[in-house]
């Protein structure tokens, strides 16, 4: 190559890197200029449906807020909350959680929660009025709130099988029906084989709180700082014994063995017509729409002796952690995750009964063809409410002292008063 086209080849080739540098140069600034989405990360369980749900709703949400990106986390809900824990241990935390009502406890006397009353406050989009006070009430500590309530959930369904109470003869139950009236109609939709084995029961519950509180008793003193357990009262014990009783007495409700020798789950037992009346909270509906072959519905779980309601119940939410560095933004996803889109959204499934009054009472959650027909009487129940106690050891109060007795108790070996005298001295203890 001669000396010419060496200096003419040189010369294009400084020109070529002077025209990348400076266009990498352009490049750098404009990208400096157009700041960086804002990573939240949302930890949260559910079922598939739930999923769904969720991060259908998010997607189109982050469609129209480019400056926040959205990183969702499930987690099964057996072991949640040690993992949650754990990485708030490790400063590996998420910026926001879902919780529930009770694991609100776990998170809020831990001191993790951000405190959202500031944006609550300067937000003209939100009305904390709208939601159930119940539920606000709930994940409200000290006058500040540390969660946006999704949903509420109370203990408040008797779901029945029309066909077994047609076959039967026997009404359907209605909201003002007693449980003296449940327990005669358990009895007429109790069957026996030639051998005495029970092969159809008429009635089956878990939250053996509702017969305390429809009795007129109560678990604690004060829900919100609970200092004595009060299940040693004379309507405790009555109620109490009466759930037992359904058991062991009358044998209208399967015990836990039964349940084992079955093999089968409470819904399973419904939708084949093992079972013609259980008690639960309405996350069972998207199962129970599933089945075919039969109809059915759901009444108001029954009044006490006096005519006294009260209902245990759960609902969800959303809570920042304090380790968030973006807190702001992290609200803005927390009122999308508990906005009037995905409360309508899981209504339309029957999964969760809205926390927003609005949406309660319209048609994503009273509307349409499928069952429950009867939904409506939750706006109602809401009313009757008890939440759990308001203290970080009760749950292991519960799985430590009072669950071991309460097997007992259910399972015919004690009585009621003999259940409780075992165990209310060391609860108490506890919560002093």
């Amino acid at each position: 190559m001669g000396p010419k086209r060496t200096v003419a080849l040189s010369l294009l080739l400084a020109v070529f890197f002077s025209f990348c540098v400076t266009g990498c140069a352009k490049k750098e600034a404009a990208d400096a200029g157009k700041a960086r989405p804002v990573v939240i990360e949302v930890a949260f369980w559910g079922a598939p449906d739930e999923i769904n749900i969720i991060t259908g709703m998010i997607e189109k949400w982050q469609a129209l807020h480019p400056e926040i990106t959205v990183k969702l986390e499930h987690t099964p809900y057996r072991g949640y909350v040690d993992k949650l824990l754990t990485r708030i241990a490790g400063r590996a935390a998420p910026d926001i959680i879902a919780t529930e009502v009770d694991l609100f406890v776990t998170f809020q006397t831990k001191n993790v929660l951000f405190p959202l009353d500031e944006y609550v406050k300067n937000d003209p989009e939100l009305n904390i009025d709208a939601f159930y006070p119940e539920i606000i009430n709930r994940f409200t500590v000290g006058g500040k709130l540390y969660a946006l309530p999704r949903d509420t959930a109370p203990f408040a369904c008797v779901y029945y099988n029309k066909n077994l109470f047609d076959e039967a003869g026997v009404p359907y139950p209605d909201d003002g029906w007693d449980l003296n009236d449940m327990l005669d109609k358990a009895k007429k939709l109790t069957k026996t084989d030639p051998d005495g084995r029970v092969i159809q029961y008429g009635f089956y519950a878990w939250a053996w709180q509702n017969f305390v509180y429809a009795f007129g008793g109560s678990v604690v003193d004060d829900v919100r700082k609970p200092a004595k357990c009060t299940l040693d009262s004379r309507e405790a014990i009555e109620g109490l014994q009466f759930y037992a009783d359904l058991i062991n007495k009358y044998r209208v409700h399967p015990s836990s063995i039964a349940m084992t020798n079955l093999a089968m789950g409470v819904q399973a037992m419904f939708m084949t017509g093992r079972l013609a009346m259980f008690s639960s909270g309405i996350w069972e509906t998207p199962g129970l729409r599933k089945a075919e072959g039969f109809e059915w519905d759901v009444a108001m779980f029954p009044k006490g002796p006096g005519g006294v309601r009260g209902f245990g119940t759960g609902g969800s939410g959303y809570c920042i952690l304090k380790t968030s560095k973006h807190p702001k933004e992290a609200y803005q996803v927390i009122k999308a995750l508990t906005g009037k889109p995905a409360q309508s959204l899981l209504a339309d499934t029957g999964l969760a009964q809205p926390a927003m009054i609005e949406i309660a009472q319209g048609p994503h959650w009273l509307g349409g063809d499928l069952p429950p027909k009867n939904k409506k009487m939750l706006n109602e129940a809401m009313k009757y409410v008890v939440y759990s106690p308001f203290h970080p050891a009760w749950r292991e109060v519960q799985d430590l002292y009072i669950n071991p007795q309460f097997d007992l108790l259910f399972g015919g070996k004690k009585t009621a008063a003999e259940a409780v005298a075992a165990f209310i001295k060391k609860v108490n203890e506890r919560l002093q």
